[in-house]
């Protein structure tokens, strides 16, 4: 997960009236940080809980096909790290961290029961020839099968290897053979659901915006400069994330297998509640945390929460665009490629593509030499951050729709889990490896040996090479069904969780260090921006892994399994040679950062 907060907050309000030592602690920190702590706990469980059902709820209920629904998966995700940029400069400027808070838990609790009104399911067509046929499905013995009538027979949709799809009568035989990309599959659904599904969405992004950067702001108000206890503290802030996602990511999904996703959907909605009550009763509590800043002239609240709302539809019209964007025409090369990019794309690589030169042309004329040998080393990890999160965030996308048609999801015997609670299994890992990592870490540097930041980023990215190689390497053990046991995909995700504790806790505080002192907001928000193209790519490159479905189900597993570790072994082989030129460009990069670690 890239939800780690930072103890090195750029803009933290001077709070030296306040001593944290005075008064009552819990684990020898303020009082305050068990209620910030519990609240982010749960907002993590309403937004945890969620995006473990959205790809699924995309392709399963909606009958998206891979392409369309792990698009708008990665941009989703996109406007999630996007929109913080915003919300917390507004709530620097105006509104106060708590109050932002406050908003935006509101905004994403209507956003997570918005998303409960999803209508009826899809109803699944094929076009054969320019003719339309329904699909019907039947489950038989747990596996569903599609059949489609022609002519009054009910024939068996069933894809081959080739990539052709054979129609088969009652006898099993062969009635019709569909040439490849013959058979086109698609579904009929409501535009009211899917409006309202979108809505959802931007909904849950404006929220964010709001909440997910200024509960961390709160966190660093309790401690004064200087305080040693600093660092634990947003450890134990980062304990609750993961607590969060853990629970949701068990539990969401059985509700929603067990009575519909509305039920799923709702119970992240409870959550996101529990965590607006924390912060708004807190009795007290946090007074004196997260205030407004003092400014003269006008209340400008209202106007910023109308602002917000109107920011809704804003975003439903970037999600409408990039669900109706097409691939690029094959042999228009990478100009065609960018031409063919969503709005939404457009706006985030323009960006990207400018910030990363443009910022370091100006601390080459501005600063000295070693303040822009520093921001070229913070410039090179930035864009080495952006190829690891593009690869790790396969989780919720291509991974799951993996463990969905591909993964046989038994633990234990008989005891299966679901396709999306197999999310749970970062979270686990990060819970149980985080101290042990913190140990190895601090054993290593009282001997000398602890690696570098961009060794730290380089072992990141060979990691998460690894984790897909170790799936791949599984899948060869794949049984008749072209299944891959469980075991293999929680090995990846053991892999990745490694991985990522050696590049997510230092990336903000590498940037806060490394950043010309004039434009250390600046460089956050590039920090930020590099995230968010990375959730936007993440959704591309799980498009590569699309396979063609029929009412959201796969004909061939055969098909999708290679398709799968085709894919699989690509991103590994990229993430291990990158990760390899990463530690090559170690020594200098560590000579560029002059002494910061």
């Amino acid at each position: 997960m890239v939800d780690t907060p930072t103890a090195d907050t750029p803009r933290e309000p001077d709070i030296s009236h306040v001593n944290p030592a005075a008064g009552e602690t819990w684990f020898g920190h303020p009082r305050q940080l068990a209620r910030m702590f519990t609240t982010e706990m749960w907002e993590r469980f309403g937004y945890y809980g969620m995006r473990a059902l959205l790809t699924l709820y995309l392709t399963k209920h909606f009958v998206f096909g891979d392409r369309a629904a792990t698009g708008l998966y990665g941009g989703f995700t996109a406007l999630v790290y996007l929109t913080p940029l915003v919300g917390g400069y507004l709530a620097d400027q105006y509104l106060g961290s708590k109050r932002s808070v406050k908003f935006g838990a509101i905004m994403m609790a209507v956003g997570y029961f918005t998303l409960c009104f999803g209508g009826q399911t899809a109803v699944p067509f094929a076009t054969i020839d320019g003719q339309r046929y329904n699909v019907t499905v039947e489950s038989t013995a747990g596996t569903e099968q599609r059949y489609i009538t022609d002519q009054g027979k009910r024939l068996q949709v069933k894809g081959n290897d080739d990539g052709t799809v054979s129609l088969l009568a009652a006898d099993g035989s062969t009635a019709r053979t569909i040439e490849k990309d013959g058979f086109k599959s698609d579904a009929e659904r409501s535009p009211l659901f899917v409006t309202i599904m979108l809505l959802a969405l931007s909904l849950v992004s404006v929220g964010n915006g709001f909440f997910k950067p200024n509960i961390s702001t709160m966190v660093g108000e309790l401690y004064a400069q200087g305080d040693r206890r600093r660092d634990s503290g947003f450890t134990i802030f980062y304990m609750g994330i993961n607590l969060g996602s853990l629970a949701s990511q068990i539990l969401c999904p059985i509700l929603a297998e067990t009575f519909g996703w509305w039920a799923g959907f709702g119970l992240a909605a409870v959550g996101m509640l529990i965590s607006f009550t924390l912060i708004q009763f807190d009795g007290g509590k946090l007074n004196g945390y997260g205030e407004p800043p003092v400014r003269s002239g006008p209340d400008r609240t209202i106007p910023i929460f109308i602002g917000a709302l109107v920011a809704v539809p804003v975003l439903y019209f970037l999600f409408v665009n990039l669900m109706n964007s097409v691939p690029p025409v094959p042999g228009s090369g990478f100009i065609g490629y960018l031409a063919s990019l969503s709005l939404m794309g457009k706006l985030l690589f323009g960006t990207f593509l400018v910030a990363i030169p443009g910022i370091l042309i100006w601390s080459f004329v501005i600063g000295d030499k070693r303040e822009f040998q520093m921001m070229l080393a913070a410039m090179v990890l930035i864009i080495f951050n952006v190829v690891f999160w593009t690869l790790f965030e396969q989780a919720g996308s291509s991974l799951t729709l993996f463990a969905d048609r591909n993964t046989d999801l038994r633990l234990f015997g008989d005891f299966a889990i679901s396709a999306p609670q197999t999310q749970f299994f970062n979270a686990f890992f990060i819970v149980t490896l985080a101290p042990i990592m913190s140990i190895l870490w601090t054993t290593l540097a009282k001997r000398g040996l602890e690696p570098s930041i961009p060794v730290k980023f380089g072992i990141a990215l060979i990691g998460v090479g690894a984790g897909f190689l170790f799936l791949v390497l599984g899948a060869g053990f794949a049984g008749p069904g072209f299944q891959v046991g469980i075991w293999w995909l929680a090995g990846l995700y053991l892999i990745h969780s490694v991985a990522e504790l050696c590049i997510s806790p230092v990336g903000l505080s590498m940037i806060t260090k490394l950043s010309i002192a004039r434009i250390v907001g600046l460089m956050m928000g590039v920090w930020f921006l590099s995230i968010s193209c990375a959730q936007y790519v993440a959704g591309i490159v799980a498009q590569f892994a699309s396979v063609d479905t029929v009412g959201g189900q796969v004909t061939n597993l055969k098909v999708s399994l290679d398709t799968y570790t085709g894919t699989f072994t690509t991103i590994a082989e990229v993430a291990i040679v990158l990760g390899v030129v990463l530690l090559a460009l170690s020594w200098p990069l560590k000579k560029w950062m002059h002494g910061v670690k």
